[in-house]
């Protein structure tokens, strides 16, 4: 057997897995209470053939953010930990990054005004730290990285810092025939290299900013060669852009975390039909972190005030989730 296919089979046996837990006992890691509540009665409501607000299979879709939705985001971006580390590799060919911001305040570690500099600043970064490389380079470069690198307080690997309530969520939707797709500021590239094994969403089924590529041939080889300009930014109104050239529907669903995704709600839920929109409210010192209004990232404000009134779901954290993390006890 191949290492190809053992690798297949072995993703294809952890979605079984992954459905038949949600079948017995979906949203295990979500405690009773409205979030749960909303949750289990809309997918119940949209695949049951015999109510009003019945949705045919192939209309199922549901959309995530990524940062901070299904995994962490804080201190910062796990994509801007990775242009830390290409940017220290890359500067002492490029001086000027020590006046320049927002490099100057990445390599002296201030992540408040790398954060400050917004989606903006981070395609910056992105630019110039992840241009030149052809993108199967660039996505063996992610891979890598993501094997070693640690998150710099919770002691694991970025790529175990995901949310498990969120596994099961996704999971449970896919057994109720959705389809689950990632829409994101984040770098498409970035993400694609991880998707389907962390959260069963294949690259096709990925939505984020991107830079320009432009096919070349080099060394006699043809090759799809990153360049250092922005491309798209699939950000605040960005997002219901993104999903419109990309998934071609309208989602069902979508689950957000900051004010970034109000516009990704705001344009699911005007669609005809029952739909739910959710945000990730994070509340939890202990297990992750707590911020919302005041932050450098993953910003949630004018969303908690308009909640109530839009009919939007607020899961609380620290209060909904009885465990965050799949490492947990």
């Amino acid at each position: 057997m191949t290492v190809m296919l053992r690798v297949a089979l072995g993703i294809v046996g952890l979605l079984f897995a992954q459905a038949v837990v949600a079948a017995d006992n979906p949203l295990s890691s979500w405690n009773d209470g409205p979030a749960k509540k909303a949750i289990l009665e809309f997918v119940a409501a949209v695949t049951d053939e015999n109510t009003k607000d019945y949705v045919p299979a192939e209309e199922r879709i549901a959309v995530f953010d990524n940062d901070g939705t299904l995994w962490v985001e804080y201190p910062m971006y796990t994509q801007v930990f990775f242009a830390l580390d290409r940017v220290k590799k890359l500067a002492p060919q490029h001086p000027e990054w020590k006046t320049k911001q927002p490099f100057k305040a990445l390599l002296e570690g201030d992540m408040k005004t790398v954060g400050a500099s917004g989606m903006k600043g981070l395609m910056e970064l992105i630019m110039a730290s992840h241009a030149g490389m052809s993108g199967d380079e660039f996505e063996q470069e992610v891979a890598k990285w993501l094997a070693t690198a640690r998150h710099p307080h919770l002691d694991c690997l970025y790529k175990e810092c995901l949310y498990q309530p969120q596994l099961e969520l996704l999971a449970y939707l896919r057994a109720n025939e959705f389809k689950t797709f990632i829409v994101s500021g984040g770098g498409i590239q970035f993400m694609r290299p991880m998707t389907l094994k962390a959260y069963g969403i294949p690259p096709w089924q990925v939505v984020g900013s991107s830079i320009v590529s432009e096919f070349k041939t080099r060394d006699g080889k043809p090759e799809v060669v990153r360049m250092p300009k922005i491309d798209f930014i699939d950000d605040k109104a960005g997002k219901p852009v993104g999903i419109y050239q990309h998934i071609g529907r309208r989602p069902i669903l979508a689950f957000g975390n900051a004010d970034a995704d109000m516009q990704m709600i705001q344009y699911t839920k005007a669609g005809k039909g029952r739909r739910l929109g959710l945000f990730v409210h994070h509340t939890d010192a202990d297990r992750e972190y707590a911020y919302d209004r005041d932050s450098h990232v993953g910003k949630l404000d004018k969303a908690l005030d308009q909640a109530d009134a839009n009919g939007w779901i607020v899961v609380d954290m620290k209060n909904d989730w009885n465990r965050v993390f799949p490492f947990e006890e």
